[in-house]
């Protein structure tokens, strides 16, 4: 059998870059839809931009005292990363699945539709993780899980996860997934700078609190 022509190599590489794209932005967009604030709207919660932290995430829904409609946003808010990648790697692949994930991340932390003013990221960062690599997802939100319980505080329990992450995808020998969850957690420790001045000043307050 003779080589395959260059042009259709050249070809090949031009379809997967476009699928790869499209993929990003598919993951985008999805990562986009404000859950929170469509939940605190439909049952009339108010506006949860004005509410609280101002956050459009969980932790600030359950501020609104409406346990229900955290738990909703916390899953909606999760699953559309994993989402994401699940449908990209259905169809094109790892490396799409990747993208789409770190998209739905940015998307959540960035959307379009609030003028690119959106939440922290933690749910979508979770839920991103346990689709690209379950064990590394699962230690995660363990590790979220058993700083909130000691500490009661969402913001230490989100920072805590997000350095540890890359660490525990790394030794599971998922360099790919390390990568993303760096790339992840360096955006979430920006995205709580506000928490973090107040984590050193000692004034965070704690989970359920209004």
């Amino acid at each position: 059998m003779g080589r395959r022509p260059l042009g259709l190599r050249r070809h090949d590489v031009g379809r997967t870059r476009v699928s790869l794209i499209l993929w990003t932005l598919a993951g985008y967009l999805l990562g986009a839809v404000p859950f929170g604030l469509v939940i605190a709207r439909a049952l009339g919660l108010g506006d949860l931009r004005k509410i609280g932290s101002g956050n459009i995430g969980a932790t600030n829904v359950l501020r609104t005292g409406n346990k229900p409609a955290a738990l909703a946003t916390l899953l909606l808010d999760s699953g559309k990363g994993a989402i994401a990648v699940l449908l990209a790697r259905h169809f094109a692949g790892e490396e799409a699945a990747l993208l789409a994930g770190a998209a739905a991340f940015l998307g959540h932390c960035f959307p379009i539709w609030l003028g690119f003013k959106g939440g922290k990221g933690v749910a979508t960062f979770l839920g991103t993780l346990i689709a690209l690599s379950w064990p590394v997802g699962l230690v995660a939100c363990a590790t979220w899980a058993l700083t909130a319980a000691i500490s009661r505080i969402s913001s230490l329990s989100a920072l805590m996860a997000a350095v540890l992450a890359p660490l525990f995808a790394f030794a599971l020998g998922r360099g790919d997934v390390a990568l993303a969850a760096a790339f992840m957690g360096v955006l979430i420790f920006i995205r709580h700078h506000a928490n973090i001045t107040r984590l050193m000043q000692g004034t965070e307050p704690r989970i359920g609190r209004k």
